[in-house]
């Protein structure tokens, strides 16, 4: 499976290229969604590509997707390339298994957070404040416990740089409360449907991200979903209260970064490659623990 950092499809009008995934016009309701092998840390993308990386994130946005059909409408037209559109079947060979032909929506401009353990930025706030997003939490809690209950913490989206925790009446301010609160809503129910499911895989999701879109005024889940690089996913055989537990997603990466005298600015340093070989390995096993099957 070759290895792609970039795509180009003259046909197509290239409407974005973010972090991980180019994002092509098909016509004025459908878009395709490329995931590549870009990999970034530190919101820097880095030199290297991680080979398979793009074809975990869309097989497991694909599965997340059937598991919680029920909940929430998603944007998923197809991801079978024989059933794209007649222009883009030249392209069959890049796209196999790395694409989503997606509807078009009006994308609500928050990340919308599920945290049920106390990890990342959330851990840090909470050592600051005893809060998260203003939410209070017990006191004593240690890093990466459990909480009493699923916390809902918006964050605003950034196309460069750091995502920014905000309250959720920051969010329903800018947004609207009705909207807020069915978006809480089904961040929690997607989040305790998924977390629920993984622990049968003996898997713990620590905190995930989802975006959310409407069409017409109908509420769709859009881009990917519980992938390794919007979740936390811990093995639940190695969780302890109290400590950083390994995890099947970028901290390898992160790990690896943080080890160099590196000022995490553009451009960013060339992985070596047993950290890449490393990578694509944990992206790999992140998918045959929570689907049962080998990609």
């Amino acid at each position: 499976m070759a290895v792609i950092a970039e795509t180009s499809f003259p046909d197509l009008s290239l409407l974005r290229r973010g972090k991980v995934r180019d994002v092509y016009a098909v016509d004025r309701d459908t878009l395709l969604i490329v995931a590549t092998d870009r990999i970034s840390a530190f919101d820097v993308v880095l030199p290297n590509a991680i080979p398979e990386k793009g074809r975990v994130l869309t097989a497991l946005s694909l599965f997340w997707f059937d598991l919680i059909r029920d909940i929430v409408p998603t944007h998923l037209i197809t991801a079978e390339v024989a059933r794209y559109p007649a222009p883009l079947q030249k392209y069959a060979a890049e796209l196999e298994g790395r694409s989503m032909l997606v509807r078009r929506a009006d994308v609500v401009p928050f990340e919308c957070v599920a945290r049920g353990y106390l990890a990342g930025s959330g851990w840090k706030e909470y050592q600051k404040t005893g809060a998260v997003c203003g939410i209070p939490l017990p006191p004593g809690l240690k890093e990466s416990e459990k909480l009493p209950r699923p916390i809902f913490t918006p964050a605003t989206k950034a196309e460069t740089g750091h995502d920014v925790n905000v309250p959720e009446a920051d969010m329903a301010r800018a947004v609207g409360a009705e909207l807020t609160a069915t978006l809480k809503r089904l961040t929690l129910a997607v989040y305790t449907r998924a977390a629920d499911y993984a622990t049968t895989r003996g898997l713990i999701i620590a905190d995930t991200k989802f975006e959310f879109g409407r069409i017409g005024g109908k509420v769709i889940l859009v881009d990917e979903v519980l992938t390794p690089d919007s979740s936390r996913f811990w093995p639940a055989s190695e969780y302890a209260p109290g400590t950083s537990p390994a995890s099947f997603d970028k901290q390898y990466v992160r790990d690896y970064l943080e080890s160099l005298t590196w000022n995490k600015q553009p451009p960013a340093p060339t992985l070596p490659p047993d950290v890449v070989r490393r990578t694509t390995e944990k992206y790999l096993e992140a998918y045959r623990l929570l689907t049962g099957k080998a990609l």
